[in-house]
């Protein structure tokens, strides 16, 4: 027999039975897969979306540093009837009082802005980390289900080609009953097996149609023209040591939870501020006309520092502080128990591709025993000793070793990526995916230095 590949529905019955036909030019590749459903999947455009959103917390906590300016404009009617002490006439007249004032306020000190804008840094950074965390969920499932589809398809040709199997088989029992040479009961035998088979096969065209709804719904197009999907092992560590380091680094959960500490410590020593003074200079500038009968125009200017000292608030201050290190605390331990699963996830990963490898050698050489027996136990009946039923169970266990084969060739492929996802690295730039890489500092730095303005960098 010659080598066995994983290969789609357009190279059918070839998957496991003698020849290897070529796959057809303008196959579809996992890599293609993959790349649309890193750009269309729209969970992860979404959580694109969130970091965006997450990037205004910088320029929000940045406002601290800079002035404030408001203006002021008013104006009326009024009518004045008053009566001065010591004098007999009384003095009424109306007027039209306007004024405009400008103040500008411009903070000096303050303790918290300093950390508010430290802790939004770190927020932006932890939401990266969750959108890789999304990044490497999505092209794990593409490429989980690309495989499945290939297993799925292979299977539906592995139970075809049985029931075509079979069929023979149960038309040669019914003609040596014909002329003698078998009984009724081994008729029977080839009936069950074939309606066995049949069932089986429409088991498996089930499955293979809810695995095409999902590669819709995953991948965004309709699976056509497969190619054979191939391990990613070329981009793992050598060992299992060096696997569980890049885990415990570069794993994006890991990475997430680090920064989700620095957020966390950041927030107490801004609840730790409030405690602090704060300094500020504010400048006024007022000009009014007709604010009195005997005043026609009044013009002001003032600038003054302000210092504020908290006392006590009603204790707010110090419960928050005290809630933001029990949050802290917990964060801590959330790192923790993160770096524990990922090491986890590792060595179960590893150790899944490690068992794949063994799993598919096994599998060949169980199809190829299985081959031989099944060619062996029938020439031994036409020899006559051999029952059918010999024949009907060799044949199974053939099929048995076939749909075994593929499923473990799709293990050994899907064991690859759940490594390479594993230790933080499914990612299209280390697997060099031809597709535009969204970068998410690029709206960061627009959006970051901004002063004024309502419009989002692409144009809303």
């Amino acid at each position: 027999m010659r080598g066995v590949k994983v290969v789609t529905a357009a190279a059918t019955a070839v998957l496991l039975l003698a020849e290897l036909g070529p796959v057809p030019a303008l196959a579809d590749t996992i890599e293609a897969a993959l790349v649309r459903s890193y750009q269309n999947n729209p969970q992860l455009n979404a959580q694109r979306a969130l970091v965006r959103a997450t990037d205004e917390n910088v320029p929000q906590a940045l406002s601290g540093y800079r002035p404030r300016a408001s203006l002021t404009v008013g104006g009326g009617y009024q009518y004045t009837d008053q009566q001065p002490t010591g004098i007999k006439d009384s003095i009424k007249g109306t007027q039209n009082p306007a004024s405009a004032g400008l103040t500008v306020s411009q903070s000096l000190f303050n303790a918290q802005t300093p950390h508010k804008v430290r802790a939004a840094e770190s927020q932006v950074s932890s939401a990266r980390e969750g959108l890789r965390v999304l990044e490497q969920t999505v092209i794990l499932s593409a490429a989980t289900i690309y495989m499945d589809y290939l297993r799925d398809s292979a299977i539906v040709e592995v139970q075809r080609s049985n029931t075509r199997v079979l069929e023979q088989t149960l038309k040669q029992t019914q003609d040596r009953f014909n002329v003698g040479e078998v009984t009724r009961t081994d008729v029977a035998q080839s009936e069950a097996q074939l309606a066995a088979g049949r069932t089986q096969q429409l088991t498996a065209e089930s499955n293979l149609t809810t695995t095409r709804s999902n590669f819709r719904r995953i991948i965004g197009n309709e699976p056509q023209n497969l190619a054979p999907g191939a391990p990613v092992d070329r981009f793992l560590p050598a060992t299992l040591a060096a696997a569980v380091e890049l885990g415990l680094t570069q794993n994006p959960n890991v990475t997430s939870a680090m920064f989700g500490v620095d957020v966390n410590f950041l927030q107490t020593k801004v609840a730790e501020g409030a405690l602090l003074p704060t300094v500020g200079l504010q400048a006024t500038v007022t000009e009014g006309y007709q604010q009195q009968l005997s005043v026609n125009r009044l013009f002001n200017a003032a600038a003054n520092v302000q210092i504020s000292v908290p006392i006590y608030q009603g204790g707010t201050e110090y419960s928050l502080i005290r809630q933001s290190k029990e949050s802290l605390a917990q964060q801590r331990l959330v790192l923790e128990q993160t770096r524990d699963q990922a090491r986890a996830n590792v060595v179960t990963a590893w150790g899944q591709l490690v068992a794949g490898k063994s799993q598919v050698a096994s599998a060949q050489a169980q199809v190829t025993a299985s081959e031989i027996a099944l060619n062996g136990v029938r020439e031994e009946a036409k020899a006559g000793q051999r029952t059918t039923l010999d024949v009907l169970n060799a044949q199974q266990a053939l099929v048995n070793a076939r749909n075994a084969l593929v499923t473990a060739q799709h293990d050994r492929v899907v064991a690859s990526y759940n490594v390479l996802a594993a230790v933080g690295r499914l990612s299209p730039q280390v697997m060099g995916l031809s597709t535009n890489v969204y970068d998410p500092s690029v709206h960061y730095q627009q959006v970051r230095d901004n002063w004024a303005g309502v419009r989002t960098p692409d144009g809303r």
